[in-house]
């Protein structure tokens, strides 16, 4: 499948973007995996464990398991909202952007500052859910100027970010499929909802 063929959805994710230095360069695959941070592997590891689990899960739909199923439900949002924090402490106030979209092949935000077109950048993104945490690189693929004017009426150039990732797992991007697909459902049920009171 061709980069361009995943959709994005347009929600704000926290991200970092860190432009590599002047000395460093984009790693290969096998030098990529190993810098990975371990944390970054574990939320990884339990999101697609608890996928797994849900899908077991939903062929336990009679009442005699309603008891087991709600405490199940319990102890994985208590796990889930411990991964979120420890996640948390990853974010770099420094390189903390927010997304306008994401998707399985790009994201873009927004910058006060402008990023060279070809160059490479380190980014972790912050998914609510599932709640994880990818460590990836990407590409500058596009840097364009929109100007925004602040409370003061000044006229301030912003500029409109796009990434291509060049290195990322394919369980991640299996990751911000889901994501994208649990946020898009979210949009439909609204305005299905929308449409029945109206």
């Amino acid at each position: 499948m061709e980069q361009d063929e995943y959709f994005s959805v347009h929600t704000g994710l926290t991200i970092n973007v860190e432009p590599l230095a002047s000395d460093e360069c984009l790693p290969d695959e096998q030098t990529f995996i190993q810098e990975i941070p371990p944390l970054f592997r574990v939320a990884s590891e339990c999101s697609g464990l608890e996928e797994s689990a849900e899908r077991t899960l939903k062929g336990f739909g009679k009442e005699d398991n309603k008891a087991l199923l709600t405490y199940l439900a319990a102890q994985n949002s208590k796990i889930n909202l411990l991964l979120s924090f420890v996640l948390s402490q990853q974010d770099n106030p420094d390189f903390r952007y927010i997304t306008d979209s994401f998707g399985a092949s790009q994201l873009t935000f927004v910058s006060n500052s402008p990023f060279t077109v070809g160059t490479s950048v380190r980014v972790k993104l912050f998914l609510k859910h599932p709640p994880a945490a990818i460590y990836c690189y990407a590409n500058v693929a596009a840097c364009g100027t929109k100007v925004h004017e602040d409370d003061s009426d000044e006229k301030q150039a912003q500029y409109a970010i796009t990434l291509r990732y060049n290195r990322l797992q394919e369980d991640d991007r299996d990751l911000l499929i889901r994501a994208a697909l649990h946020i898009q459902q979210k949009l439909l049920r609204v305005r299905a909802q929308q449409r029945t009171e109206s």
